[in-house]
């Protein structure tokens, strides 16, 4: 690795003033000790305080299990920014020729990480060490560069984008919000600086969630497949850490506080489904800052990873349905039930997808239980896998549900692409009527709490949900009155026919144009 190996996990209790030039040569050597001992940081009220990792569970476990690309989705003020910028310091400062990088999402952010951590770690160094590292010949609003000493060549900046050249040592700070409100800028990180980083030097990159959607999203769900999966990494894989709220003692809160049977289920889940014992005092301080926080808490203070990108988005349509729907753990496995009928509802597109969800109604519970979509092919490709799922899974077709556009007559054959559905021996097809996005989005908001997902083969839907929003009009600076037309639209789209056609009784009847028995319905 090109920072020094980690010697020793022991923890320090010295600070500045009792540190002699003796003990500083006797445990140069040794990162550890430096890290814990060296460098002073202002806290979050703008003290001056000893960084000492070993004290701060995430920044421990970081330093103990480092590896070449780091990806860390976690909760907020749990230090991590901090770790990586003291390290790449350090590294900087001790090593000849070297080069970090910290990349920020917003200037203020990039101003306050240089001048409180960076800047203010160095200008605070014991005086013997500041002489033996060098002095910064390039000492700007956010960039040293060493001359002389043992950090000689070397230099670290904090800075909104990429610069040109190679860096050792590069760290990302809110990537998800990046890749979220600016992914332009996320693909010139991505394809920019992460790319000229070489194999065996240091990326990092940490962040909050912010929706499902976006390199970070991508980036992590990569990883956690290779942590899951046990597989052994190469220095070009992203290794994960996932760091929740209750990890920092700080988040506690004593005496009583009422809890809802929501919050109760909720908790009951984490002990549950992901194994996460949490005190009363953990549960009060929850429930307080819940209360502040709202839509933002999965976000900013997530308990598990899966949590974390439940994230609402801002211009999310289904924000607080979709939240309400995780919380009460209707996302889940689901066993189709041979005793119900399966009705289908569509989306049509010949060069977008074409989108097919399929439901259970259950005791007023919409479950969906399978989907599939796909572009570029004829109606007959779907109805082709329409009949597979009733050949290899059992599904009892019921009532075909497709949009008003289905009776639009093609050119080339003068037919409907519901006429050709029926000539293909698709029959219980219904349509829909033409309505207005706001009402149809309103009628689903509606319909939400009847709602169950398939965990696996729904996944594609749920995550589109979260991530089906406004349109943004850029030079306005606010978000129109419309979908934003993207690959989250096509699988949303089949929700809004669903909410205007869908009847609670509707495995009890037969279809009202001439189609026979639903247990005949899918074949003519």
């Amino acid at each position: 690795m090109a920072i020094p190996d980690i010697n020793g996990q022991r923890k320090f209790t010295t600070t500045e003033h009792e540190l002699s030039v003796a003990e500083i040569v006797e445990n140069l050597g040794d990162r550890w000790w430096r890290l814990n001992n060296l460098y002073y940081i202002r806290d979050e009220n703008g003290n001056k305080i000893l960084f000492k990792p070993a004290d701060r569970e995430a920044q421990r476990i970081l330093h103990e299990n480092f590896w070449y690309f780091m990806i860390v989705p976690k909760a907020r003020q749990l230090g991590v920014t901090t770790f990586f910028t003291i390290l790449y310091l350090d590294a900087v400062l001790f090593n000849e020729n070297k080069s970090a990088g910290i990349i920020c999402h917003k200037q203020e952010d990039m101003k306050k990480i240089f001048r409180n951590k960076v800047k203010f770690a160095y200008d605070n160094l014991h005086p013997w060490v500041r002489k033996i590292v060098g002095t910064p010949v390039t000492d700007n609003a956010n960039e040293l560069v060493f001359q002389g000493g043992v950090s000689d060549g070397s230099s670290i900046f904090v800075s909104m984008s990429t610069r040109g050249g190679t860096v050792q040592y590069l760290h990302i700070s809110e990537f998800g919000y990046v890749c979220a409100k600016a992914p332009d800028k996320a693909e010139e990180i991505v394809t920019g600086a992460i790319n000229s980083v070489h194999v065996g030097n240091v990326v990092s990159i940490e962040s909050t969630a912010a929706g499902r959607e976006g390199y970070f999203y991508e980036f992590c769900m990569d990883a956690e497949k290779l942590r899951k999966e046990n597989t052994k990494l190469s220095p070009m894989d992203w290794k994960i850490f996932f760091f929740p709220w209750y990890m920092d003692p700080k988040y506690v809160l004593d005496g009583v506080v009422s809890m809802t049977k929501e919050e109760l289920d909720y908790f009951k889940l984490l002990e549950t489904k992901h194994n996460v014992k949490l005190t009363i005092q953990q549960k009060n301080w929850y429930i307080k800052k819940r209360q502040k926080m709202r839509d933002k808490m999965f976000s900013e203070f997530p308990s598990t990873l899966d949590e974390a990108f439940q994230a609402t988005i801002e211009g999310a349509y289904y924000a607080r349905e979709m939240s309400r729907v995780y919380l009460e753990n209707r996302i889940r496995p689901l066993i189709h039930d041979p005793m119900y009928s399966v009705d289908t509802w569509w989306d049509l597109g010949m060069n977008d997808f074409n989108v097919i969800l399929l439901t259970q109604t259950i005791h007023g519970q919409i479950k969906f239980i399978d989907m599939y979509w796909n572009s570029g092919y004829g109606l007959s490709h779907y109805y082709e896998w329409l009949k597979e799922g009733r050949e290899n899974s059992g599904y009892r077709y019921g009532f075909h549900n497709l949009p008003h556009d289905v009776e639009v007559k093609e050119l080339g054959t003068g037919l409907s692409r519901r006429q050709t559905l029926h000539s293909l021996g698709m029959r219980g097809i219904k349509v829909g009527l033409k309505l207005g996005v706001a009402e149809s989005i309103d009628k689903v908001r509606s319909l939400f709490h009847r709602f169950c997902f398939d965990e696996i083969r729904c996944e594609k839907l749920h995550t589109s949900l979260f991530n089906y929003r406004r349109e943004y009009d850029d030079k306005m600076g606010a978000f129109k009155d419309k979908p934003r037309h993207d690959e989250n639209s096509h699988f949303a789209d089949p929700l809004r026919l669903l909410a205007q056609m869908w009847r609670e009784d509707i495995v009890l009847l037969n279809g009202d144009d001439g189609v026979d028995n639903q247990d005949q319905a899918f074949f003519g």
